[in-house]
């Protein structure tokens, strides 16, 4: 079905009749023509010389023209048939810790041993991808904050953009507090009917400008649950780093689960890519997709067809100005009833030629 997008556009329509009559006449900078025997020449054309606009026959071309450009301004589109779309009303942002101690390697995934982060990428991307009819957003958060992807049905696109997250993007420490209140900032926005934050983390707060206790409870205000998931191996489990630090003793489980606790979440404890895979499908479970019938029609842009014929009219529109003898204009003169010209000439010589 053909349909405008803004049909308010033809409004405009009148707006070059409109200019014409409010602003001044503009000055060509030549001196007028005075013809003394304009009253005979008007006797041979059988009507009065006028002083405004020329016939309807020379104004059509750029009548033409104009409501080309205003169709194409209107959004010209064509409606295929409705097509069902799977949407839950779920709106679901997972917060990823990228801090510096997110590099290190006590994560054990099909016998390999990689890094927290890298464990995160691939579990958790294919926790997001399945989640069809959810909209899926990614915020990266190290000493602060981001929004790296908001809200969306584009799963993949969001998978993306979690593969290509780095170690400090966003600095070194790890701001749990800021993290939440960028999510309740972006989710307090979507009129859902479940708002779920699933938050990424190994270790404690020590950056940022906001306690994650009462990010929490201001999340669960606006009916925010958040699912906190501490990631690292187990401190006796876990090898030392150079200095002799386990990063795994950073990790701050009773913050976390007070967080779950405050906003009617659940926290989750992964020690390796096993259970990290678990707690996704424990994910699925405790959130699961609902399906609710809608239905979507496909609009496919109608807007450059208008929009090439005016450009071509506009060319030769200027061809004729600038080329008047070009062969188009030749091809048409020759035509019987397409143009008196010649025949007009030489009326025009004989009435000289008479004085």
């Amino acid at each position: 079905m053909f349909e405008l997008a803004w049909p308010w556009v033809f409004a405009l329509l009148p707006l070059p009749w409109v200019l014409r009559f409010v602003l001044p006449v503009a000055d060509s900078g030549e001196a007028a023509l005075k013809v003394s025997f304009l009253s005979e020449l008007e006797g041979l054309a059988g009507r009065r010389a006028r002083a405004h606009l020329p016939g309807w026959r020379r104004q059509l071309p750029f009548v033409l023209l104009w409501l080309l450009l205003l169709l194409a301004a209107a959004r010209p589109q064509w409606l295929g048939e409705p097509l069902p779309v799977a949407a839950s009303g779920r709106d679901l942002l997972v917060a990823v810790d990228v801090s510096g101690s997110m590099d290190y390697p006590d994560m054990v995934w099909q016998s390999d041993e990689v890094s927290r982060l890298t464990l995160v990428k691939q579990l958790l991307g294919d926790f997001l991808e399945h989640r069809k009819g959810d909209r899926v957003g990614l915020i990266l958060f190290g000493s602060q904050a981001y929004m790296q992807a908001p809200l969306t049905f584009d799963r993949k696109t969001v998978r993306v953009w979690l593969d290509e997250a780095r170690i400090g993007i966003a600095g070194k420490n790890t701001a749990i507090g800021d993290a939440i209140g960028l999510a309740l900032k972006r989710l307090r926005l979507r009129p859902a009917q479940s708002r779920v934050l699933i938050l990424v983390t190994d270790g404690a707060n020590n950056a940022g400008q906001i306690d994650p206790a009462t990010a929490a409870r201001l999340a669960a205000g606006e009916g925010v649950k958040i699912y906190p998931i501490g990631i690292g191996a187990d401190p006796d489990k876990g090898a030392t780093s150079i200095l002799g630090l386990n990063p795994s003793l950073d990790l701050d489980e009773p913050a976390l689960r007070e967080i779950a606790d405050i906003t009617g979440g659940q926290y989750f404890r992964a020690r390796d890519g096993v259970q990290l895979e678990k707690i996704g499908k424990a994910l699925d479970t405790l959130e699961p997709v609902t399906q609710q019938p809608t239905q979507a029609r496909p609009a496919h842009a109608l807007y450059h067809w208008p929009l090439a014929f005016a450009l071509v009219l506009s060319v030769l529109l200027v061809i004729h100005e600038r080329w008047p003898q070009n062969p188009l204009y030749r091809f048409l003169a020759r035509q019987p009833g397409l143009n008196q010209g010649p025949q007009w000439r030489q009326r025009f010589k004989r009435l000289r030629r008479r004085r």
